[in-house]
């Protein structure tokens, strides 16, 4: 994987490289970030030359609230919670239990995205970290074509070192203000810790055989997947 440094974009980068059997992911075809909300000049010049399309990931309220504004790219809505970003936090959930929200109660939009992935063209997925939503959706992905389990992780558990350690202390205190019972609201706003990507593969392992079994299951063609791995893989 690389890592992109564009101002205006937090959290870029391209998961290509990463081992996948005898082969590597494809440079240039799979990348992941966090809102692009506020790209400027620099930013949107890069979108322009490297990207095809864009998936959006965040809910209604999110996208109204820092519209995207991309000219000549195409973006897929696909709001991949059930609830708001806001439920999560109120409610408390793990990090552990919003992704399992994810692959059991998103499951058809997991398909919509990993579909587009498909296609082959330059995509960027996102959220508004490029944490969650997009750290499962991508990991399902490369876990369906073959992609070193361990290099998956790692692209997940990446994410909190890339994420401003301003805004990491900003976000706790606020959420310690407003909300100081919610022990798990701190982790799903700030963290990315490896062993929870982990439990989420072993746990989709365990429960439909594999990441290409789980996304067969929820609504993916044969032919899709076969398409998925000529995508994804070099």
């Amino acid at each position: 994987m690389t890592v992109l440094t564009v101002p205006g974009i937090t959290n870029l980068r391209d998961v290509g490289g990463m081992p996948a059997g005898t082969s590597r992911i494809r440079e240039g075809v799979l990348f992941r970030s966090g809102n692009l909300a506020h790209v400027g000049t620099e930013a949107q010049d890069f979108l322009t030359r490297r990207i095809a399309r864009v998936v959006d990931l965040r809910d209604d309220s999110e996208v109204s609230a820092e519209p995207c504004a991309l000219p000549g790219l195409r973006i897929d809505h696909i709001p991949l919670f059930a609830g708001s970003v806001a439920s999560f936090l109120l409610g408390d959930v793990s990090l552990t239990g919003l992704y399992r929200h994810i692959v059991e109660g998103g499951a058809d939009r997991v398909v919509q995205v990993v579909r587009i992935l498909s296609e082959g063209e330059p995509t960027l997925v996102h959220c508004t970290l490029g944490k969650d939503r997009t750290g499962v959706s991508v990991a399902l992905a490369l876990a369906a074509v073959g992609a070193d389990r361990e290099a998956i992780v790692a692209d997940y558990a990446l994410t909190a070192s890339q994420l401003p350690e301003s805004r990491n202390r900003a976000i706790a205190k606020w959420l310690e203000e407003r909300l100081p019972i919610a022990h798990d609201a701190i982790a799903v706003a700030t963290q990315s810790p490896a062993p929870v990507m982990r439990e989420l593969l072993a746990g989709i392992d365990d429960g439909y055989g594999s990441a290409a079994d789980y996304l067969l299951a929820s609504g993916l063609t044969e032919a899709e997947l076969e398409a998925l791995g000529s995508a994804l893989v070099a």
